[in-house]
Parts: C-alpha cells; sequence; structure tokens
C-alpha cells in the first residue's frame, strides 16, 4: 500500500498535507502522533472513508484513490476504527457473518474463515450466541479485529485498539495481532497511543506532527529518536 503526497480535511480545515505512508507486503507498521496529529484522518483516506483534496492511494499496484470505501474491502484492506464499532444487538456470530459480506455467495468460505477465526480468538467460541453488547472490552476489540479478519484482508488497518483496555487484555490482543502478522502473513498498519508496544511490533514506523510526517524509519530507529523519547515513551525507552 501507498499513500502519496495526501491532502485531506474536514469542512474546509486541512488536516493532513503532502502525508506519504507505504506498508509492504507482510510488513508491520505503526503510525504515532499526538492527538489531533491526523492519525485517524489518515486512516480513513486509506480506506476510503474521506477523499483526499489531493495525492494519491495505491493498492497491490492498483490507484484506488476513486474507489469507494465498500468496494476496498474486497480489494484486501480490514480497516478495525477506533470505539469498537461491533453491533451489540446481533450476536457473536452475526457480527461475524456481517464482515464477510464480499464472500457472502462463498458459502463454505464464509465457514471455513468462521472456523478458523474462532479457533484463533477461543474467547469468541465460547461466547458465539452472546450478544455483542454484553461483552467485555477487550472481548468487544477481539470481535472488532475478527469481523475485518471475515474478509480475507491483505492489509489490517487499526485505530487505537488498546483504547479503554486493561493493561492486560491489551497485552493479550496485541498477542492475537502480532501472530496474524507473523503466522499469517498480514500487512499491519497500527495507529497506538501504546508506542512503546507498538514499536517493539512493528518493522517501520512513522511520527505525524500536525497533519506532516516529521519522522519516519525502522522501528528501533524510531525508538532511539530523542524527541520520540520525550513526546511518546515517557522520556525513554526500555531497555
Amino acid at each position: 500500500m501507498e499513500m502519496s503526497g495526501i491532502r485531506a480535511g474536514y469542512g474546509g480545515v486541512r488536516v493532513l498535507d503532502d502525508v506519504g505512508i507505504t506498508v509492504g507486503e507482510g510488513e508491520f507498521v505503526v503510525l504515532l502522533g499526538s492527538n489531533g496529529a491526523g492519525k485517524s484522518t489518515t486512516l480513513k483516506v486509506l480506506s476510503g472513508l474521506i477523499k483526499p483534496s489531493a495525492g494519491s492511494v495505491s493498492f497491490a499496484g492498483k490507484d484506488i484513490t476513486r474507489v469507494p470505501g465498500f468496494r476496498r474491502t474486497g480489494l484486501g484492506i480490514g480497516h478495525v476504527p477506533e470505539a469498537r464499532r461491533i453491533f451489540p444487538d446481533h450476536t457473536v456470530l452475526e457480527n461475524l457473518q456481517l464482515g464477510s459480506f464480499s464472500l457472502r455467495r462463498n458459502r463454505a468460505r464464509t465457514q471455513k474463515l468462521m472456523d478458523e477465526v474462532l479457533e484463533l480468538f477461543p474467547v469468541l467460541a465460547q461466547r458465539r450466541d452472546q450478544a455483542g453488547g454484553t461483552l467485555s472490552g477487550g472481548e468487544a476489540q477481539m470481535l472488532a479485529v475478527a469481523r475485518a479478519l471475515m474478509s480475507e484482508p491483505k492489509l489490517l488497518v487499526l485505530d487505537e485498539p488498546s483504547l479503554g483496555l486493561a493493561p492486560l487484555k491489551a497485552a493479550e490482543l496485541f498477542s492475537y495481532i502480532k501472530r496474524l502478522h507473523s503466522e499469517r502473513g498480514i500487512s499491519v498498519l497500527l495507529v497506538e497511543q501504546l508506542a512503546l508496544i507498538a514499536l517493539r511490533l512493528a518493522d517501520r514506523a512513522y511520527v505525524l506532527e500536525r497533519g506532516r510526517i516529521g519522522l519516519s524509519g525502522t522501528a528501533k530507529e524510531v525508538e532511539a529518536d530523542p524527541m520520540v523519547k520525550t513526546l511518546y515513551l515517557g522520556g525513554e525507552s526500555a531497555a
């Protein structure tokens, strides 16, 4: 995936200015930035939820800048937005089925994916007939990720998945995300407030500052940057 020269905003207010990000096949990339820097807007442009006023988005070698969001899911982009947006009145299984909309004509493939996802997230298998709104915060976030997997994404886009989770639940969720990347070869673009954990998971990182990319490099290079240590790692990174 490549975003190049992206400008975007809301109601005439520019949020992103000349943003460029790439995620290679099988790569894990993290996007850091303070509140209001434009991280969520960047992900929305990638997923087709916001149209950029300038720049381009390409995926698997094809320009998808004008492709609407609902079609990008079918191309292989799975977006897990902030705030665990699941269907609270639907069961876990029904939520997963809704995630497989792009495969609705292939029941055998849908069932196979369902079995694989429930094997990956055993707690969801235990809650399969339970309404989404009755799940704990960690379980609901796992369901949001699992639902995105039902579209067979090549690229998984995650917006603050640990938000509101207890530390142990956040660690559990990140272990699942890392497994998806390492065992299944799914590319990942992660926006995350827990910067050190995110950097330790990632291959490369970008830092977004006031709508522009202020720093990029390998995850180790970005972690070692003095500005990153001060602003995002509490002054120093753990050994």
